[in-house]
């Protein structure tokens, strides 16, 4: 089960932290990370992060957006920065083991112009 949090409502150039703690898990999460899906649009992938530490970002996102993690805690954060309103969308996050993956319920972000 995946819970996350953090999710709301911003003015452009505002920041917002989401949340996303893999709270019955017993083992190591390789890969997690984020998406998202604006309305009538595919879903993304924003940022991920493996158990090592590697990074990946979306170009939209890259000097903007910082994906961390608490393996200890198998919780992934995702730091948004000067948020734009076309960052509006929800957001899930993700786990993968080796191919096995779930996701979080999702939480709204919006940012108004």
């Amino acid at each position: 089960q995946l819970v996350e949090s953090g999710g709301g409502l911003v003015q452009a150039g505002g920041s917002l932290r989401l949340s996303c703690a893999a709270s019955r898990s017993p083992f190591s999460i390789i890969l997690m990370g984020w998406y998202r899906q604006a309305p009538g649009k595919q879903r993304d992938l924003v940022a991920s992060i493996t158990i090592g530490g590697t990074t990946n970002y979306a170009d939209s996102v890259k000097g903007r957006f910082t994906i961390s993690r608490d393996s200890a805690k198998n919780t992934v954060y995702l730091q948004m920065n000067s948020l734009k309103p076309e960052d509006t969308a929800v957001y899930y996050c993700y786990t993968d083991n080796n191919g096995l993956r779930y996701w979080g319920q999702g939480t709204q972000v919006t940012v108004s112009s």
